[in-house]
C-alpha cells in the first residue's frame, strides 16, 4: 500500500499505463471500442495509447530502466 504514494510507485503505474493502452490500441476490436472516446478516463488512456506509440523506444528504455531499479536497486 506505501509503494502507491512513493514516486517508485508512481512511476510504475504509469509506465505499465502507458504500455497497457499501448498495446490494447494495437487490437482493431479494443482500439475501436476503447480508446475512440477522448474524454474523461478513456482520454486518459487515449492519450496514454498516442504517447505510447509515438515514444516507443523511450517507453521501451524506461521499462528496462525501472525494471532493473526494481530487480537491483531496491
Amino acid at each position: 500500500l506505501t509503494a502507491v504514494y512513493s514516486l517508485d510507485g508512481l512511476l510504475v503505474f504509469g509506465l505499465l499505463l502507458v504500455c497497457t493502452c499501448a498495446y490494447l490500441r494495437k487490437v482493431p476490436r479494443l482500439r475501436t471500442w476503447l480508446l475512440s472516446e477522448r474524454r474523461g478516463i478513456w482520454g486518459v488512456c487515449h492519450k496514454a495509447a498516442v504517447i505510447g506509440t509515438r515514444l516507443h523506444v523511450a517507453v521501451s528504455v524506461s521499462c528496462l530502466l525501472m525494471a532493473a531499479y526494481v530487480l537491483v536497486g531496491k
